[in-house]
Protein backbone atom coordinates (compact mmCIF):
# COMPACT_ATOMS: atom_id res chain seq x y z
CA UNK A 1 0.00 0.00 0.00
CA UNK A 2 0.62 3.97 -0.60
CA UNK A 3 1.11 5.15 2.78
CA UNK A 4 1.51 9.69 2.97
CA UNK A 5 3.81 11.17 5.33
CA UNK A 6 3.05 14.66 6.09
CA UNK A 7 6.57 16.67 5.98
CA UNK A 8 5.33 20.13 6.39
CA UNK A 9 3.64 22.60 9.29
CA UNK A 10 0.20 23.33 9.40
CA UNK A 11 -3.12 23.72 11.10
CA UNK A 12 -4.58 20.12 11.85
CA UNK A 13 -7.95 21.12 10.97
CA UNK A 14 -9.71 23.26 8.16
CA UNK A 15 -12.15 25.76 8.49
CA UNK A 16 -14.86 23.44 8.36
CA UNK A 17 -13.39 21.60 11.54
CA UNK A 18 -12.26 18.58 8.89
CA UNK A 19 -9.06 16.76 8.50
CA UNK A 20 -6.40 19.15 6.65
CA UNK A 21 -4.44 16.33 5.54
CA UNK A 22 -4.72 12.79 6.81
CA UNK A 23 -1.76 10.42 6.76
CA UNK A 24 1.23 10.21 9.19
CA UNK A 25 4.20 12.02 11.06
CA UNK A 26 7.67 11.42 12.49
CA UNK A 27 7.15 14.30 14.25
CA UNK A 28 4.17 16.76 16.05
CA UNK A 29 3.95 18.60 12.73
CA UNK A 30 0.22 19.59 13.02
CA UNK A 31 -1.11 22.54 15.10
CA UNK A 32 -4.40 20.93 17.44
CA UNK A 33 -6.39 23.70 18.56
CA UNK A 34 -9.81 22.95 20.47
CA UNK A 35 -11.03 26.29 18.91
CA UNK A 36 -11.16 24.89 15.87
CA UNK A 37 -13.47 21.96 16.67
CA UNK A 38 -17.07 21.99 14.95
CA UNK A 39 -18.38 19.57 16.61
CA UNK A 40 -20.77 19.96 19.90
CA UNK A 41 -17.27 20.38 22.87
CA UNK A 42 -18.73 17.60 24.85
CA UNK A 43 -17.30 14.97 21.96
CA UNK A 44 -14.45 16.40 22.47
CA UNK A 45 -11.46 13.72 23.89
CA UNK A 46 -8.05 14.93 25.26
CA UNK A 47 -5.44 12.92 27.40
CA UNK A 48 -1.93 11.70 28.20
CA UNK A 49 -0.92 8.18 29.24
CA UNK A 50 2.29 6.72 30.28
CA UNK A 51 3.82 3.25 31.31
CA UNK A 52 6.78 2.56 32.08
CA UNK A 53 7.98 -0.84 33.60
CA UNK A 54 9.70 -4.00 33.23
CA UNK A 55 8.76 -7.65 33.21
CA UNK A 56 8.36 -7.42 37.03
CA UNK A 57 6.54 -4.34 37.83
CA UNK A 58 5.18 -0.86 35.75
CA UNK A 59 3.41 2.23 36.58
CA UNK A 60 0.74 3.77 34.74
CA UNK A 61 -0.24 6.95 34.32
CA UNK A 62 -3.02 8.76 32.90
CA UNK A 63 -5.02 12.01 32.60
CA UNK A 64 -7.90 12.67 30.35
CA UNK A 65 -10.36 15.44 29.61
CA UNK A 66 -12.78 13.73 27.73
CA UNK A 67 -15.72 16.49 27.94
CA UNK A 68 -18.38 14.84 30.02
CA UNK A 69 -16.09 12.50 31.86
CA UNK A 70 -12.51 13.00 33.00
CA UNK A 71 -10.03 10.60 35.03
CA UNK A 72 -7.02 10.92 36.91
CA UNK A 73 -5.79 7.62 37.41
CA UNK A 74 -2.72 5.29 38.63
CA UNK A 75 -2.19 1.55 37.96
CA UNK A 76 0.90 -0.67 39.80
CA UNK A 77 1.57 -3.96 38.13
CA UNK A 78 2.81 -6.67 39.81
CA UNK A 79 4.01 -8.77 37.17
CA UNK A 80 5.04 -11.74 39.42
CA UNK A 81 1.92 -12.43 41.27
CA UNK A 82 -0.38 -11.58 38.19
CA UNK A 83 -1.79 -8.40 40.33
CA UNK A 84 -2.59 -4.50 39.86
CA UNK A 85 -3.68 -1.79 42.56
CA UNK A 86 -5.27 1.05 40.69
CA UNK A 87 -6.54 4.35 41.65
CA UNK A 88 -8.78 6.71 39.58
CA UNK A 89 -10.44 9.99 40.06
CA UNK A 90 -13.41 10.36 37.99
CA UNK A 91 -13.76 13.65 36.93
CA UNK A 92 -17.38 15.07 36.07
CA UNK A 93 -17.67 17.16 32.57
CA UNK A 94 -14.59 19.04 32.97
CA UNK A 95 -15.22 20.03 29.40
CA UNK A 96 -11.95 21.35 28.87
CA UNK A 97 -11.22 22.28 32.28
CA UNK A 98 -7.82 20.76 32.67
CA UNK A 99 -6.33 22.41 30.27
CA UNK A 100 -4.39 19.89 28.69
CA UNK A 101 -1.51 20.73 26.33
CA UNK A 102 -2.35 21.19 22.61
CA UNK A 103 1.30 19.45 21.78
CA UNK A 104 3.20 16.76 23.30
CA UNK A 105 6.52 18.55 23.76
CA UNK A 106 5.58 21.17 26.08
CA UNK A 107 3.26 22.32 28.63
CA UNK A 108 2.02 21.14 32.05
CA UNK A 109 -0.45 18.67 32.52
CA UNK A 110 -2.17 17.91 36.07
CA UNK A 111 -4.74 17.53 38.74
CA UNK A 112 -4.82 17.98 42.54
CA UNK A 113 -6.98 17.10 45.08
CA UNK A 114 -6.99 15.52 48.58
CA UNK A 115 -6.72 11.92 46.94
CA UNK A 116 -4.73 11.93 43.89
CA UNK A 117 -2.19 14.60 42.57
CA UNK A 118 -0.89 13.93 39.36
CA UNK A 119 1.17 16.37 37.79
CA UNK A 120 3.13 15.58 33.87
CA UNK A 121 5.84 18.56 33.27
CA UNK A 122 6.83 18.42 29.46
CA UNK A 123 10.52 20.72 27.98
CA UNK A 124 13.62 20.56 26.97
CA UNK A 125 12.86 17.01 25.85
CA UNK A 126 12.23 16.14 29.90
CA UNK A 127 9.18 14.60 30.77
CA UNK A 128 9.18 15.05 34.31
CA UNK A 129 5.99 13.21 36.10
CA UNK A 130 4.75 13.21 39.76
CA UNK A 131 1.89 11.85 41.65
CA UNK A 132 0.87 11.10 44.94
CA UNK A 133 -2.09 9.24 46.32
CA UNK A 134 -2.04 8.91 50.58
CA UNK A 135 -3.93 6.03 50.92
CA UNK A 136 -3.50 3.50 47.30
CA UNK A 137 -3.05 0.41 48.71
CA UNK A 138 -3.62 -1.24 52.09
CA UNK A 139 -3.42 2.15 53.64
CA UNK A 140 -0.19 3.04 52.32
CA UNK A 141 0.63 5.84 50.08
CA UNK A 142 1.86 6.04 47.13
CA UNK A 143 4.52 8.65 45.40
CA UNK A 144 5.71 8.39 42.31
CA UNK A 145 8.66 10.63 40.80
CA UNK A 146 10.28 10.12 37.26
CA UNK A 147 12.11 11.71 34.49
CA UNK A 148 11.59 10.26 31.12
CA UNK A 149 15.00 11.20 28.45
CA UNK A 150 16.07 10.38 25.67
CA UNK A 151 13.12 11.40 23.19
CA UNK A 152 13.91 9.26 19.86
CA UNK A 153 14.52 11.44 16.76
CA UNK A 154 11.52 9.83 15.00
CA UNK A 155 8.06 9.00 16.61
CA UNK A 156 4.34 7.66 15.34
CA UNK A 157 2.14 10.92 14.40
CA UNK A 158 -1.74 9.71 13.29
CA UNK A 159 -3.95 12.14 11.85
CA UNK A 160 -6.97 9.93 11.64
CA UNK A 161 -10.11 10.75 10.43
CA UNK A 162 -13.53 8.53 10.69
CA UNK A 163 -15.65 7.99 7.68
CA UNK A 164 -18.80 8.24 9.19
CA UNK A 165 -18.20 12.08 10.25
CA UNK A 166 -16.40 14.39 8.73
CA UNK A 167 -15.52 16.56 11.47
CA UNK A 168 -14.67 13.42 13.85
CA UNK A 169 -10.80 12.84 14.02
CA UNK A 170 -7.90 11.29 15.81
CA UNK A 171 -4.78 12.96 16.40
CA UNK A 172 -1.84 10.99 18.15
CA UNK A 173 1.27 10.13 19.17
CA UNK A 174 3.27 7.62 20.58
CA UNK A 175 6.84 8.18 21.99
CA UNK A 176 8.74 4.57 22.16
CA UNK A 177 11.36 3.80 24.13
CA UNK A 178 11.94 6.76 26.49
CA UNK A 179 14.35 6.13 29.06
CA UNK A 180 13.14 6.66 32.50
CA UNK A 181 15.19 8.07 36.07
CA UNK A 182 13.63 7.67 39.15
CA UNK A 183 11.68 5.92 41.25
CA UNK A 184 8.21 5.12 43.27
CA UNK A 185 7.31 4.16 46.54
CA UNK A 186 4.68 2.29 47.98
CA UNK A 187 4.56 2.18 51.79
CA UNK A 188 7.81 1.94 52.72
CA UNK A 189 8.65 -0.67 49.70
CA UNK A 190 10.98 0.98 46.27
CA UNK A 191 10.45 0.14 43.21
CA UNK A 192 12.88 1.63 40.79
CA UNK A 193 12.64 2.75 37.17
CA UNK A 194 15.98 3.99 36.46
CA UNK A 195 17.03 2.63 33.29
CA UNK A 196 13.37 1.19 32.90
CA UNK A 197 12.26 2.05 29.42
CA UNK A 198 8.54 3.63 28.90
CA UNK A 199 6.36 4.93 26.52
CA UNK A 200 4.03 8.34 25.55
CA UNK A 201 0.74 8.00 24.34
CA UNK A 202 -0.78 11.68 23.11
CA UNK A 203 -4.04 11.58 22.43
CA UNK A 204 -6.26 14.64 21.06
CA UNK A 205 -9.60 13.95 18.80
CA UNK A 206 -13.07 14.04 18.32
CA UNK A 207 -14.50 9.78 18.09
CA UNK A 208 -17.64 8.29 16.90
CA UNK A 209 -20.10 6.80 19.74
CA UNK A 210 -18.86 3.01 19.22
CA UNK A 211 -15.44 2.22 18.40
CA UNK A 212 -12.58 -0.64 18.69
CA UNK A 213 -9.00 0.04 18.97
CA UNK A 214 -6.17 -2.55 18.36
CA UNK A 215 -2.74 -1.24 20.46
CA UNK A 216 0.35 -3.62 20.95
CA UNK A 217 3.77 -1.57 22.23
CA UNK A 218 7.14 -2.67 22.66
CA UNK A 219 10.32 -0.64 24.38
CA UNK A 220 13.13 -3.14 24.57
CA UNK A 221 16.91 -2.99 24.45
CA UNK A 222 18.70 -5.58 22.28
CA UNK A 223 21.39 -7.70 23.38
CA UNK A 224 23.76 -5.80 21.45
CA UNK A 225 22.60 -3.13 23.34
CA UNK A 226 20.54 -1.26 20.67
CA UNK A 227 17.19 0.29 21.13
CA UNK A 228 14.18 -1.35 19.44
CA UNK A 229 10.38 -0.99 19.60
CA UNK A 230 7.26 -1.26 17.61
CA UNK A 231 3.51 0.84 17.63
CA UNK A 232 1.55 -1.40 16.20
CA UNK A 233 -2.68 -0.55 16.04
CA UNK A 234 -5.81 -0.52 14.09
CA UNK A 235 -9.61 -1.40 14.23
CA UNK A 236 -10.96 2.35 14.25
CA UNK A 237 -10.69 5.31 11.70
CA UNK A 238 -10.33 5.53 7.75
CA UNK A 239 -6.95 4.47 7.76
CA UNK A 240 -6.37 4.57 3.86
CA UNK A 241 -3.96 7.36 3.80
CA UNK A 242 -1.50 5.48 6.05
CA UNK A 243 -1.35 2.93 9.57
CA UNK A 244 0.13 3.55 12.46
CA UNK A 245 2.25 0.53 12.05
CA UNK A 246 6.09 0.81 12.59
CA UNK A 247 9.59 -0.13 13.98
CA UNK A 248 11.74 1.65 15.80
CA UNK A 249 15.46 1.21 16.05
CA UNK A 250 18.31 3.24 17.54
CA UNK A 251 15.74 6.20 17.19
CA UNK A 252 14.78 5.94 13.72
CA UNK A 253 11.25 5.25 12.23
CA UNK A 254 10.69 1.68 9.79
CA UNK A 255 7.13 1.62 8.48
CA UNK A 256 4.78 -1.16 8.37
CA UNK A 257 1.46 -1.96 6.20
CA UNK A 258 -1.39 -3.52 7.54
CA UNK A 259 -0.65 -5.94 11.06
CA UNK A 260 -3.17 -8.83 12.13
CA UNK A 261 -2.85 -9.55 15.68
CA UNK A 262 -4.09 -12.73 15.67
CA UNK A 263 -5.92 -12.53 19.38
CA UNK A 264 -7.14 -16.96 19.42
CA UNK A 265 -10.47 -17.89 20.00
CA UNK A 266 -12.39 -20.11 22.21
CA UNK A 267 -16.13 -21.12 21.65
CA UNK A 268 -16.89 -18.30 19.17
CA UNK A 269 -15.17 -15.18 22.28
CA UNK A 270 -11.28 -13.43 21.95
CA UNK A 271 -8.84 -16.16 24.05
CA UNK A 272 -6.87 -13.54 25.43
CA UNK A 273 -4.55 -15.43 27.76
CA UNK A 274 -3.32 -17.67 25.06
CA UNK A 275 -0.73 -17.17 22.34
CA UNK A 276 -1.46 -14.18 19.97
CA UNK A 277 0.46 -14.37 16.56
CA UNK A 278 1.47 -11.33 14.76
CA UNK A 279 1.73 -10.73 10.91
CA UNK A 280 2.04 -7.74 8.35
CA UNK A 281 0.75 -7.72 5.13
CA UNK A 282 4.13 -6.88 3.64
CA UNK A 283 5.63 -10.07 5.46
CA UNK A 284 7.80 -7.89 7.65
CA UNK A 285 6.81 -9.03 11.00
CA UNK A 286 6.01 -12.35 12.87
CA UNK A 287 5.92 -12.70 16.11
CA UNK A 288 4.48 -14.77 18.99
CA UNK A 289 3.45 -12.82 22.09
CA UNK A 290 2.46 -15.09 25.06
CA UNK A 291 0.61 -13.73 27.73
CA UNK A 292 1.44 -13.13 31.77
CA UNK A 293 -1.25 -11.07 32.94
CA UNK A 294 -4.64 -9.54 31.48
CA UNK A 295 -5.28 -6.15 32.69
CA UNK A 296 -9.03 -6.24 32.50
CA UNK A 297 -11.02 -2.94 32.32
CA UNK A 298 -14.92 -2.91 32.20
CA UNK A 299 -17.23 0.01 32.78
CA UNK A 300 -21.31 0.19 32.20
CA UNK A 301 -23.05 3.37 32.74
CA UNK A 302 -26.18 3.01 30.74
CA UNK A 303 -25.20 4.33 27.53
CA UNK A 304 -21.23 4.74 28.29
CA UNK A 305 -19.06 1.87 28.96
CA UNK A 306 -15.93 0.08 28.02
CA UNK A 307 -14.39 -3.57 27.61
CA UNK A 308 -11.26 -3.60 27.20
CA UNK A 309 -8.17 -6.41 27.98
CA UNK A 310 -4.47 -4.92 27.92
CA UNK A 311 -2.52 -7.73 27.94
CA UNK A 312 1.15 -7.66 29.37
CA UNK A 313 3.54 -10.31 27.85
CA UNK A 314 6.48 -11.71 25.97
CA UNK A 315 7.31 -11.14 22.11
CA UNK A 316 8.93 -13.71 20.19
CA UNK A 317 10.14 -13.42 16.68
CA UNK A 318 11.40 -11.16 14.07
CA UNK A 319 10.92 -8.02 12.63
CA UNK A 320 12.22 -6.75 9.35
CA UNK A 321 13.81 -3.18 8.82
CA UNK A 322 13.59 -1.39 5.82
CA UNK A 323 16.69 -2.27 4.20
CA UNK A 324 16.01 -5.85 5.02
CA UNK A 325 18.07 -6.24 8.46
CA UNK A 326 16.15 -9.27 10.11
CA UNK A 327 15.66 -7.95 14.39
CA UNK A 328 15.28 -11.31 16.32
CA UNK A 329 13.00 -10.36 19.48
CA UNK A 330 13.60 -13.49 22.54
CA UNK A 331 11.70 -12.48 25.07
CA UNK A 332 11.04 -9.01 24.81
CA UNK A 333 8.32 -7.43 27.23
CA UNK A 334 5.54 -5.76 26.31
CA UNK A 335 1.88 -5.25 25.93
CA UNK A 336 -1.22 -5.56 23.61
CA UNK A 337 -4.71 -4.56 23.87
CA UNK A 338 -8.22 -4.76 22.01
CA UNK A 339 -10.44 -1.97 23.85
CA UNK A 340 -14.25 -0.90 23.10
CA UNK A 341 -15.69 2.06 23.35
CA UNK A 342 -19.27 3.04 24.08
CA UNK A 343 -18.55 7.16 24.47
Amino acid sequence: MSQHEITSMHDLLDENGHLAEAGYARKLLLKYDRSMVKTPKWRIKEWDYYFIGNSKYGIALTLADNSYMGLAGVTFFDFEKKDKTNYAKFLLFPMGKLNLPTKSNEGVSEYQSKKISLCFKVSDNIHHLTCDVPNFKDGKALHVDVKLTNVPEETIVMATPFKENKKAFYYNQKINNLVAHGQFTIGDEVYDLTDNLGVFDWGRGVWIYDSTWYWSSLSTRLPDGSMFGFNLGYGFGDTSAATENILFYNGKGHKLEHVDFGIPEKDGKDDFMSPWHFTSSDNRLELTFTPVFDNVQKTNLLILGQDGHQVFGYFNGKAVLDDGTVIELKDAFGFAEKIRNRW
